[in-house]
């Protein structure tokens, strides 16, 4: 009966303590619950937006690792490459040693057999020449 006794002026309000209050009790409330509401958001947001930032870094991080590995991975190619090449140029190096070696023992068997037949017509010379004495 109070409240009805004492016209309210606009705007002005009195809540169940007898306070004089600007805004209606109901939209006070509503205006608390809102303003814990945002809070909890933004709290949560905030724990959110860790979250997103540690995830950032791990992946920023295995990124780097991805990137190392593979690094280390086109480096042995390429070093099993070099090694596959230098083993194809030593195959030729030595194919050609091999070649060369093979010339060489040619020319000293015809050497040899020039030699030998040499030392047979020497051998009859002195035979033939000893006989003749």
């Amino acid at each position: 009966m109070a409240d009805e006794a004492v016209p309210a002026p606009a705007g002005l309000h009195f809540d169940d303590l007898n306070k004089l209050r600007v805004l209606e009790a109901e939209t006070s409330e509503e205006t608390q619950a809102l303003r814990d509401e945002c809070k909890e958001f933004v709290e949560k947001f905030g724990e959110f937006q860790g979250i997103v930032d540690s995830f950032m870094e791990m992946t920023t991080n295995l990124s780097k690792e991805v990137e190392r590995e593979k690094m280390k991975a086109i480096g042995a190619r390429n070093l099993l490459k070099s090694i596959e090449k230098q083993r194809e140029a030593k195959k030729l190096q030595l194919q050609a040693l091999i070649a060369e070696k093979r010339v060489q023992v040619e020319r000293y068997r015809v050497q040899c057999q020039s030699l030998q037949k040499m030392e047979a017509e020497q051998r009859d010379f002195v035979e033939n020449f000893s006989l003749q004495k």
